[in-house]
């Protein structure tokens, strides 16, 4: 029998993967636009849990867009970013308390500043743009509200096909196939992350009782620059390369916290293998291998 799980965001890059690796263990209801649920909106959220079954909450749903997020900066607690990061888990989070729900809160690296040499869990947060806070203030909602939880913090995840959103892995992929010029940080570091790796990863944190705050992440950081260029190398690619600085790069955009090394010793002690990026790569290389044969 599928253990139900009242979830949001199942639609976007990340969730949709999870939905089609784990759905034969878990039964999702998506509480989104599509299923005519606002998550804004405090009356249907309630309504939603108070029908169903499911002791459990997977709140994935998030405006991402780090740049978008800027910009409704300026209309603080009015702007979406606000409404859907903040508000609508503040929702999320009252009704799971209400009805005695576990909470499982999906986050992003973006809380940190970037000025450490790496990250563990219960380092400070320290949010540079307003994306990251908001997710921050995410984070703080769900700690302080007395009830079951678990916050999973992600960066930079991939995976080999989702036609409605290109991940970074992609976007470089099909830049180089139609021969454009890519331009390569080499001031910035991240941690990729391969989606079916997370999957694997909430398929055990949803069946356990666990608690506190994981870093689902990638097992390797590194620049921009080498990651392109092991794209490159993986996919039998060419194109002009040019190495940038986080100041050109980043030029009248939203600002990103410079290094977001990020550790997941945590989830390793679990049992849960998170791959490398060229490990990732592998992966996905395999896949469109084998969906194209």
């Amino acid at each position: 029998m599928k253990i139900p799980i009242l979830g949001t965001g199942l639609s976007g890059l990340v969730g949709s993967r999870i939905m089609e690796l784990l759905g034969d263990t878990f039964e999702f209801t998506d509480l989104s636009f599509a299923t005519g649920i606002d998550i804004t909106n405090s009356e249907q959220v309630v309504e939603s849990f108070q029908n169903s079954s499911a002791s459990i909450v997977l709140h994935m749903a998030a405006k991402t867009d780090v740049d978008a997020c800027e910009d409704d900066k300026i209309f603080g607690e009015e702007g979406p970013a606000w409404l859907v990061n903040v508000i609508g888990t503040q929702n999320i989070v009252e009704a799971a308390k209400k009805f005695n729900k576990r909470l499982v809160y999906i986050s992003t690296d973006f809380v940190f500043d970037g000025t450490q040499d790496s990250y563990a869990e219960d380092d400070t947060v320290n949010p540079l743009n307003w994306y990251g806070y908001t997710k921050s203030e995410g984070e703080k909602l769900v700690k302080e509200a007395e009830i079951r939880f678990m916050i999973v913090r992600l960066s930079y995840p991939f995976r080999a096909y989702y036609k409605e959103k290109a991940d970074f892995v992609r976007r470089i992929i099909e830049k180089a196939e139609k021969k454009e010029k890519l331009f390569a940080l080499t001031d910035h570091i991240f941690t990729p992350t391969f989606i079916d790796d997370i999957a694997s990863a909430l398929d055990l944190i949803l069946k356990k009782e666990l608690q506190g705050v994981y870093h689902v992440v990638g097992g390797q950081s590194l620049t921009p620059h080498d990651a392109i260029h092991k794209i490159l190398t993986k996919f039998g690619l060419a194109t002009d390369v040019e190495s940038v600085t986080r100041e050109v790069f980043f030029k009248n955009r939203a600002f990103r916290p410079r290094n977001l090394a990020l550790k997941n010793d945590k989830i390793t002690k679990l049992g849960i293998k998170m791959k490398s990026f060229d490990e990732g790569l592998s992966e996905i290389e395999k896949q469109i291998h084998n969906k194209l044969i």
